[in-house]
């Protein structure tokens, strides 16, 4: 209990550069008074105290905006950032060293008994007001933007945006939890891909609805082998010499976004 304590502690200062002594940290972050209150309600909870467990969890609501359900399994080191509104379930699982901002939702999709709620691995950051619902398992090293609603499996090292989350980014490389700006936005690539496609459209209609230019040629008798003395001429058909250049379409980028890619 004291190594979890200290670890939850040790995080703050790391993750968070307005943590400046241990004072402030300890009176004024409701993320970690939320996590030594549901630390003891969990206690209780496993050895089956009725009652107070729920009430502690409430306490701590009440108290700090944040509340956890005493069966809930929350890992050391993690940081619960600012804490308003965020939900925990009773069967969601937090893994070591996670990241979880204001607004978050680890919950359910119905009434089922058993575990309902998701499983998150371990250096997880679950971005502000992003809901994660249902029995699903969520990889080491996955970044879930900020506003994303993730309801399927989530493959390890992973960035997951969108609403419905998708899969954007696959990498074993770690990076800064708190590098927010730098998640891709599918909605804007998927977006260009389209326009790119609408302006190709446009340009070919253009060129088929502009008039052929006529040319004159020599008409060449088949029985002579010289062109005709009267120097007549046929009308030949030539098409525009001007050209277009079209933006290149990635149906990649596309059929990726319509299926979720993955999720």
């Amino acid at each position: 209990m004291l190594s979890t304590f200290v670890a939850d502690f040790r995080i703050i200062f790391e993750r968070d550069p307005a943590a400046r002594n241990w004072l402030e940290v300890l009176f004024c972050y409701p993320g970690l008074q939320a996590l030594m209150l549901h630390r003891l309600a969990h206690w209780l909870h496993i050895i089956h105290i009725p009652l107070i467990p729920r009430l502690i969890s409430y306490i701590a609501r009440f108290l700090t905006g944040v509340e956890i359900h005493p069966g809930a399994t929350i890992g050391q080191g993690v940081f619960i950032d600012h804490g308003m509104g965020v939900v925990i379930g009773e069967t969601a699982i937090v893994g070591n060293y996670s990241l979880i901002y204001q607004g978050v939702t680890l919950g359910g999709t119905g009434k089922e008994c058993g575990k309902r709620h998701p499983t998150v691995g371990e250096n997880v950051v679950v971005g502000a007001g992003a809901k994660v619902l249902g029995n699903i398992e969520i990889g080491n090293n996955v970044r879930i933007g900020a506003g994303s609603v993730v309801l399927r499996n989530v493959p390890a090292d992973c960035t997951v945006v969108g609403v419905p989350g998708r899969i954007l980014y696959r990498s074993g490389v770690r990076v800064n939890p708190l590098e927010h700006g730098s998640l891709p936005d599918a909605e804007a690539q998927v977006i260009r891909a389209l326009v790119d496609r609408i302006e190709q459209l446009e340009q070919k209609i253009e060129q088929l609805q502009q008039p052929q230019q006529k040319v004159l040629v020599p008409f060449v008798n088949s029985s002579l082998s010289t062109p005709h003395t009267s120097n007549s001429h046929i009308l030949k058909d030539e098409p525009s010499s001007q050209t277009h250049t079209y933006c290149l379409l990635q149906n990649k980028v596309i059929e990726e976004f319509l299926d979720g890619s993955g999720i």
